[in-house]
This record gives C-alpha cells, sequence and structure tokens, in this order.
C-alpha cells in the first residue's frame, strides 16, 4: 500500500510512519520545514516539503497513492486563526488533492467533541469547530473516509487494546501509539469505509474492535 500522511511530522503520524514502513508499505509524509526530514526518514518515510497553508497544488504530491491520511494539526499553542486554516483548511485541501489525483481513501484524524463542540469555550471550541467542519466536508466529499476521534492523547505505551463506537459515552484518555494502530487497522478495514467512531483506551484487541465496527 502507497500512504500519504499530512502532518508526516506529527506525534501521530511518526508512529503510523513506522507501523506502515516496518510492515513494507510505501509511505510519504508532508512536513513543512526541511529540518524534518531525517525524523521522517529514520521513521521509514520519504519526506515531502509541502506547506498546506500555502497555496500549492497538492494534487502531484500526492498522485499514485492509495489512501491519504489527515493527521495535521496548527498544534496546541495556537490561536483560533490558524484552527481554520489548517484544522479545516488544510483537511479540505487534501479532500481536493485526493479527488483530483484520483485517490478514493482519506482517513482523518479528529477530536471527541467535535460532534458537540458548543460544549466547549475559548480556543478549545475553535478547534473542535474546525474538526466539526473538516469531519462534514470529509463526509459530504464522495470519497471513501474514515472518520477517527480519539479521546486525550498521551505518550503513554501503547497497549494494544481499546474501546471503540460511533459514540462512548464517556471520556478519558488514550496512547497516541495505539491510535496510530487504529489507523493502520482501519486501512485494512473496509467495513470502516463511511464510519465515523471515537477511541479509547480499553480492553478489546484492536484488530477486533475495528473488524467489530
Amino acid at each position: 500500500m502507497d500512504v500519504v500522511i499530512a502532518g508526516g511530522h506529527g506525534q501521530i503520524a511518526l508512529r503510523l510512519e513506522r507501523l506502515l514502513s516496518a510492515r513494507g508499505d510505501q509511505v510519504r509524509g508532508l512536513v513543512r520545514n526541511r529540518d524534518h526530514f531525517d525524523d521522517l526518514s529514520e521513521a521509514g518515510a520519504q519526506p515531502v516539503l509541502a506547506d498546506l497553508e500555502d497555496d500549492i497544488d497538492l494534487g502531484p504530491v500526492v498522485a499514485g497513492a492509495d489512501a491519504v491520511v489527515f493527521a495535521a494539526g496548527a498544534g496546541p499553542g495556537s490561536g483560533a486563526p490558524r484552527k481554520r486554516t489548517m484544522d479545516l483548511g488544510g483537511a479540505v485541501k487534501l479532500i481536493d488533492a485526493a479527488k483530483s489525483a484520483g485517490i478514493s481513501r482519506y482517513l482523518i484524524v479528529s477530536s471527541m467533541g467535535a460532534d458537540h463542540p458548543e460544549a466547549a469555550s475559548g480556543t478549545f471550541r475553535a478547534y473542535l469547530d474546525a474538526k466539526a467542519d473538516a469531519d462534514q466536508a470529509l463526509r459530504d466529499s464522495g470519497l471513501d473516509y474514515t472518520i477517527v476521534r480519539p479521546g486525550s492523547l498521551t505518550n503513554d505505551p501503547g497497549q494494544g487494546t481499546v474501546d471503540l463506537a460511533e459514540r462512548l459515552g464517556r471520556r478519558g484518555s488514550i496512547p497516541r501509539e495505539d491510535v496510530a494502530a487504529v489507523l493502520v487497522a482501519v486501512l485494512d478495514a473496509p467495513n470502516t469505509i463511511g464510519t465515523t467512531f471515537e477511541v479509547l483506551s480499553g480492553s478489546t484487541p484492536i484488530d477486533e474492535a475495528v473488524r467489530a465496527l
């Protein structure tokens, strides 16, 4: 499989790149800073310079891929305007690029709470608003989408087990390593096309949880 990951230097993305490359997939990571090339190469990905906030044509960048993954984000230190230009605008730019390149499969890393952003306030509300709008743009795109909504992210070691459902009815956390493993499983699972689900640490093996959607 040939996979393009937007936000290729992000913490989830680097873990995903390692997992995919370790099993023999071709991986391209889109980054905005050449200083990050070595980190991507170490993770087994081909680094590609592509700033999602620049006026560039991403079509040639993603051409030939079997799937794209949007794992980019403005980051916790950014203000509301960048939430719109990156978390929403970047996702839409990748949607357009996938469609122009004939790539149907699109995974997006969203967030728990994106179904009710009005429950949050301040910059976090802006973040969830952007995520909600990006998710809806993807649903409306006609692509074979999967929207993954993890809870609070940690750098704890992955457990390989999760709780996963359209709505879990609780809050919680999940290691980034397990989110990356969920994304790998989703890429292999046609039953996840057209689904939106929340995921937290839990007791079900990841492959089993994904197959049960």
